[in-house]
């Protein structure tokens, strides 16, 4: 994962919260510039770290303008995600 250098500052900072992994995520194709904190990158971001660090249960912090800490563990081939989160639409019938 390649990062802007103005992050980096902000990163070091983040060390200090045992942090497994730091992500971003952009899908501009389908509106959206960047994701303020991907739940559904992060079912794919828990499995492979968990085989890089040998660890089922890490702590994730999407470096957006807003970001977000989450907590992500595997088990099997189930990945439970926590964290705090913001409502953001609801659907109607």
């Amino acid at each position: 994962m390649l990062l802007p250098t103005e992050c980096f500052p902000a990163i070091r900072r983040l060390y200090a919260y045992c942090l497994c992994c730091v992500s971003r995520f952009f899908a501009p194709a389908y509106g959206i510039p960047e994701d303020p904190v991907t739940g559904s990158a992060h079912c794919c971001l828990g499995p492979y770290w968990m085989k890089k660090l040998n660890k089922n249960e890490l702590t994730a912090f999407q470096a957006s303008e807003r970001g977000g800490f989450l907590k992500v563990r595997v088990e099997k081939d189930r990945v439970f995600i926590s964290g705090k989160a913001v409502f953001c639409a609801e659907l109607k019938d």
